[in-house]
């Protein structure tokens, strides 16, 4: 798929119609418990509460919605950890259409049956050893599919890109014209979609990336001013937003239009998720949150009366839920 040079306001306003009845316009939250702890107020945007429970059933229906019918009829294929895999699955069974997900073996349990149950086709491999890109090349060529790539894509990064859509309109609503908007961040394509609709829809709002520690590669990324990888690749139980690099097409983006990334450790982003739980009666995985812990626990490196942070994704494994409960006992 191409379409690089129209990634614009535009080509995100685009998407967003034809994402109109099919996706889920999430809410705005806020807790007072929560702005208690964040020493501002914090604005929670759950896309957990999105189709297969994260954001990526945007880009997944925007780059669907997007292929011509005798293409889209051929099949698409999709490599991911699980977000992006349910989001393909079910914007591909909502067309009528076959889907091959590529997911890594560790992935999490609830991830891979839920992206069978959604009628994929699922393809595991070895994280450590096997490379994603490579067999998902492959079965693209021997099956005819069209490869749906899960950041790097532009048809993507505009339907991620609604969600900043919607950031604009609902913080224009409570009257926050100036904050940092912290994104959960893996290989860029939500973290860029939302820069670029801010840009034009609010460019009061400055987006700034959040990751796990040592796998912070956007964050070291923008100090540096070029693509910086990640030495490991598995190892955090933030598996959603683990990528080895920033995306060609999603860096330059990044680079361009936001702040400093944000880190933070596995124990505060369990604490994020048992919080937004607790608080707001959202249930979030950890990776999914690392926003929402940079809100409450990097205090000292945001400014101003307000912050607004996503909750990218919903999908735990009971067994890490409780873990993320017992850090509040």
């Amino acid at each position: 798929m191409d379409g690089a040079a129209e990634l614009n306001i535009e080509m995100i306003r685009a998407a967003a119609a034809r994402l109109n009845g099919h996706a889920r316009k999430t809410p705005l939250l806020n807790s007072p418990f929560l702005d208690e702890i964040a020493g501002r107020r914090i604005w929670i945007k759950p896309e957990c509460l999105q189709h297969t429970g994260s954001f990526k059933f945007r880009g997944a229906w925007s780059a669907l919605s997007a292929l011509d019918k005798n293409t889209r009829n051929a099949g698409v294929i999709a490599f991911s950890s699980g977000n992006h895999a349910q989001g393909v699955a079910l914007a591909a069974r909502m067309h009528g259409v076959p889907s091959v997900i590529v997911m890594p073996s560790d992935a999490p349990k609830l991830k891979i049956e839920n992206t069978s149950a959604l009628g994929a086709e699922v393809v595991l491999y070895e994280r450590g050893s096997g490379d994603r890109d490579a067999i998902g090349a492959q079965l693209a060529e021997e099956r005819g599919l069209t490869l749906i790539k899960p950041f790097d894509e532009p048809q993507v990064i505009a339907g991620q890109g609604t969600t900043g859509l919607e950031i604009a309109e609902q913080a224009a609503a409570v009257g926050v014209e100036t904050a940092d908007v912290i994104v959960c961040c893996g290989g860029g394509g939500l973290t860029s979609g939302i820069a670029l609709a801010l840009e034009v829809e609010a460019p009061g709002l400055r987006v700034r990336p959040a990751e796990p520690e040592e796998f912070d590669d956007v964050a070291r990324s923008l100090r540096s001013g070029g693509i910086e990888r990640n030495n490991a690749v598995s190892g955090n139980i933030c598996d959603a937003i683990i990528t080895p690099q920033p995306g060609d097409l999603t860096f330059p983006i990044m680079k361009r239009l936001c702040g400093p990334g944000l880190v933070v450790s596995e124990g505060e982003a369990l604490y994020a998720v048992a919080q937004a739980f607790v608080r707001l009666k959202v249930v979030a995985e950890p990776g999914g949150a690392v926003a929402l812990a940079a809100a409450m626990c990097r205090q000292d490196q945001i400014e101003g009366d307000d912050v607004i942070v996503t909750i990218s994704g919903g999908n735990v494994d009971p067994d890490i839920f409780k873990r993320a409960l017992d850090t509040l006992a």
